[in-house]
């Protein structure tokens, strides 16, 4: 399509970027409502907990964890960050580690499935039961899905065409926002290790997955950072007068999602080489536990034989 002639979509080009528009809301009734929805039925589903199962409550770290998912969503979608996310993609961007790498984390860490397989009664929760002891729920659950889906998908919307569908299409938009989160929810749900699974990773494990996770960002930043022209069409179609030109922003934005990436990737690395190392010290402690106990056994079963051998009459000699 030629770019004199433009491209139908269902969005306005954002004003110039400027100090002055950081405070500006990006608002969006679908997702509002969804957050709130959310929100609601997470807390219910925290206060439900507790009443069926007396002496106990659901951590306050997995709600405050989930609570801080959907406020990172929020900022995401609904901040000056969302009025820029369809004009640089640079800014699309940004929003994309938000929603995939932190916000995403976060919800695993909030552990929402397990919750509501533990507090939904009725039919509701007979299905949801039933459909976490499926053949389906063990291969979505498996780690191998979570990297594989993340695998696909990362360089799928950030090096093909169907990236001007979103910059054309605002529901293509928001399901991208979607995939960002479930598909990121898959990927870091057997990192924080939360929630039962039928395939757990060890510490070990969760290390060498995260590293396999790095060069994903990398290539497609990469990809990105090395573009000769500008790849997306729509970018052009749209218009924009104001900013950096194109081919720059293209390439800001794959700087952004290489060294960003592989940052964040880093950091998430930290608390489980930290765990990796408490459990080490754990068995190492029980290891030693039971060695010295086995030691304690022998040594007080060598000194019973002796007492005993002493304890022994001994018989005078016969002439």
């Amino acid at each position: 399509m030629p770019h004199d002639m433009p491209v139908p979509h269902d969005m306005v080009m954002a004003p110039p970027l400027a100090w002055s528009e950081v405070p500006s809301v990006a608002f969006s009734l679908g997702i509002t409502i969804s957050l709130v929805v959310a929100v609601i039925a997470y807390l219910v589903g925290a206060a439900r907990y507790r009443n069926l199962h007396p002496g106990a409550s659901w951590s306050k770290r997995r709600t405050v964890s989930f609570l801080g998912g959907i406020v990172l969503v929020l900022v995401a979608t609904e901040s000056f960050i969302g009025t820029y996310d369809m004009a640089l993609f640079a800014d699309h961007m940004i929003q994309h580690l938000l929603l995939i790498m932190v916000a995403a984390g976060l919800f695993a860490m909030g552990a929402p499935f397990e919750l509501a397989t533990e507090t939904l009664r009725g039919g509701l929760g007979a299905f949801v039961r039933r459909a976490a002891r499926s053949k389906v729920a063990e291969v979505i659950g498996h780690p191998i899905f979570g990297f594989a889906t993340y695998a696909f998908f990362i360089p799928f919307t950030h090096l093909t065409s169907i990236f001007n569908l979103m910059l054309t299409h605002m529901w293509v938009h928001r399901a991208e926002q979607v995939g960002f989160l479930i598909i990121g929810y898959l990927f870091w749900r057997p990192v924080v290790g939360i929630e039962p699974s039928r395939h757990p990773l060890s510490p070990g494990l969760r290390l060498v997955y995260l590293a396999l996770a790095v060069p994903i960002d990398t290539f497609t930043g990469l990809a990105l950072v090395m573009s000769s022209h500008e790849p997306f069409s729509a970018y052009a179609d749209m218009g924009r007068t104001w900013g950096p030109s194109l081919l720059s922003d293209i390439k800001t934005g794959g700087s952004i999602m290489w060294i960003g990436g592989d940052l964040l990737m880093m950091l998430a690395m930290i608390p489980v080489v930290v765990g990796w190392v408490r459990d080490e010290d754990a068995k190492t402690k029980i290891l030693d536990a039971r060695l010295d106990a086995e030691a304690a056994a022998e040594a007080a079963a060598i000194q019973a034989e002796m007492i005993g051998a002493l304890n022994e009459p001994i018989e005078p000699p016969t002439t």
